[in-house]
């Protein structure tokens, strides 16, 4: 009996080693493989040289371990398998386009997104065209009139020059256009004494006299002239009324007329009205009278040139006109 059960288990030895024999050895390593996945028994020793577990690889021993194709280095943790530079992608993905000047936009780059896309210059726009220069200060046209004067239209040009002309005037004044001018014993010309310049010296120095024929032919003799059937006196440049030569003289002005090109009083007043009308300051008939409508034409022109307002047929205000 003992020597059946010793055979029985020989022969049980011999079965279990000839069949572990046969064995493929890759069904071994996948049972070991397994062995490790469910982890040793506690207090195994571990089989082996232990491998360090990459991050992101299959643990040592199992298939495809070691470096995979495409797979992650140590240092390149939780990074997407496709990592890497991506067409149409990467840091700069998010980055607009280069900006560059589109067709038919003139934007400059680097402006301003409110700024026109072009700055046209205006038409007409930029240097402005000034009619006539200022003069200097003090001087006709300039931008302070005169002490005395009144401030005017500074720049405007004088007109251009004026041929003397002889005019028909008539030869009876029409007195209701000028109405006589009374006789005043050493009257004086109304602020005179601000007019400062020596071609106003005659109207400083006028004062009205009244004095016979004889006294006059004394003292002026040949410088004498009638005008209307009056007389006038040729002094320092100007005419003046001569005051008592016939006691019942008619005078539409009592003051200085400056003599222009040597012509009669009654001429220098019609070539006067004849050049304010040219300019647009005198609309009354040339008429050779300066009455009150001649008188404030006069004044006008003076005060648009920055002129003494005389009132008077004055040297500066010819020279202005074109006149002297």
């Amino acid at each position: 009996m003992r020597t059946f059960v010793v055979l029985i288990c020989s022969l049980s030895l011999a079965l279990f080693h000839i069949s572990s024999a046969q064995e493929p050895q890759g069904d071994r390593g996948k049972k070991k493989a397994a062995a490790a996945q469910h982890g040793a028994p506690q207090g195994a020793k571990p089989v082996g040289k232990p491998q360090p577990n990459r991050a992101g690889g299959p643990p040592p021993g199992t298939a495809g371990y070691g470096k995979a194709k495409g797979g992650a280095y140590p240092n390149q943790f939780n990074k997407s398998p496709q990592y890497g530079k991506v067409k149409g992608q990467g840091p700069n993905a998010n980055k607009p386009g280069k900006a560059g000047k589109a067709k038919g936009e003139g934007q400059v780059a680097n402006e301003p997104p409110n700024r026109p896309a072009e700055l046209e210059k205006t038409k007409g726009v930029g240097k402005e065209k000034v009619k006539g220069q200022p003069g200097a200060a003090g001087q006709p046209g300039g931008p302070n009139p005169p002490a005395g004067g009144k401030p005017g239209k500074a720049g405007i040009a004088a007109g251009k020059p004026f041929k003397p002309q002889h005019f028909n005037v008539a030869k009876q004044p029409d007195t209701a256009k000028a109405p006589p001018v009374q006789f005043h014993q050493g009257r004086h010309i109304e602020g005179s004494e601000h007019w400062q310049s020596q071609q106003y010296a005659a109207f400083r120095n006028y004062h009205a006299e009244w004095h016979d024929e004889g006294w006059w032919h004394n003292h002026y003799g040949n410088n004498i002239t009638f005008v209307f059937g009056v007389p006038y006196f040729f002094n320092a440049g100007y005419w003046c009324p001569a005051w008592g030569y016939s006691p019942n003289a008619y005078y539409a002005y009592d003051g200085p007329i400056y003599a222009y090109n040597h012509l009669p009083p009654d001429q220098v007043i019609a070539n006067v009205q004849a050049a304010l009308q040219e300019q647009g300051y005198y609309h009354g008939d040339v008429d050779g009278l300066i009455g009150p409508l001649t008188r404030a034409a006069i004044a006008d022109y003076q005060r648009d040139h920055g002129l003494y307002e005389t009132s008077a047929i004055d040297q500066p205000t010819l020279e202005s006109l074109g006149m002297a």
